[in-house]
């Protein structure tokens, strides 16, 4: 049986002046308002247009589809994420414990910041989540992980340490999606934040590190 191919979610093209470039971010602005307001279900090319101000002519001039417009928005929420990760988990003034409890603190507060429009992206994932383009972001985010648990766990075994950050990831992911479905106070993700490192940190230690 033959699989069906995935839409394409690639630009038709990247506007190469900075004045091209204002049609697209006025474009990626109303998206953004549409999703958090009508959904993933209700998320139309149209509304997106109405909301921008441009002919729908014009949006397929840039997104050729609907799905190219959601990942464009989930792909550069991912990029954010990808680059705050990195910084955190790259920054060697910090020791590792305290570089993973800055990168659960500021993974938090992002959650609980963008809560609405994640959300309607995660709805929106079977669009386009198996991608290539989705996988090579994905991956990008575990090689810095990675890293990170080679210099963590120097003398830990490769399946132990890989092991331990796919676990880290995906809890960091599923609770941060989870708590961030309802309205926080700031003591309340300060405290969720703290609690969440507590286990990381100390996860870290029974396998290894001395901190």
């Amino acid at each position: 049986m033959m699989q069906r191919p995935s839409p394409s979610i690639s630009t038709r093209k990247q506007p190469k002046q900075a004045r091209a470039t204002e049609p697209v971010a006025a474009i990626l602005q109303a998206a953004a308002q549409v999703l958090a307001s009508e959904g993933a279900q209700r998320f139309t090319t149209t509304r997106v247009a109405e909301k921008a101000g441009v002919s729908v002519g014009s949006l397929y001039q840039y997104f050729p589809n609907k799905a190219a417009l959601l990942f464009r928005l989930q792909s550069d929420e991912w990029r954010q994420t990808t680059e705050l990760l990195c910084c955190i988990l790259e920054n060697v003034e910090l020791s590792p414990l305290d570089r993973m409890r800055t990168l659960v603190h500021a993974f938090i507060h992002s959650e609980c910041e963008e809560a609405a429009v994640r959300g309607a992206l995660n709805d929106a994932a079977p669009l386009y989540r198996d991608a290539p383009e989705a996988e090579a972001t994905r991956a990008m985010a575990y090689r810095s992980v990675e890293a990170f648990m080679r210099e963590t766990l120097p003398d830990a075994p490769d399946p132990v340490r890989t092991l331990a950050g796919e676990l880290i990831i995906k809890t960091l992911t599923a609770v941060g999606a989870d708590f961030s479905e309802k309205q926080r106070t700031a003591g309340e993700i300060e405290a969720y934040s703290e609690a969440l490192a507590d286990m990381f940190c100390a996860y870290l230690g029974s396998l290894g590190h001395p901190g």
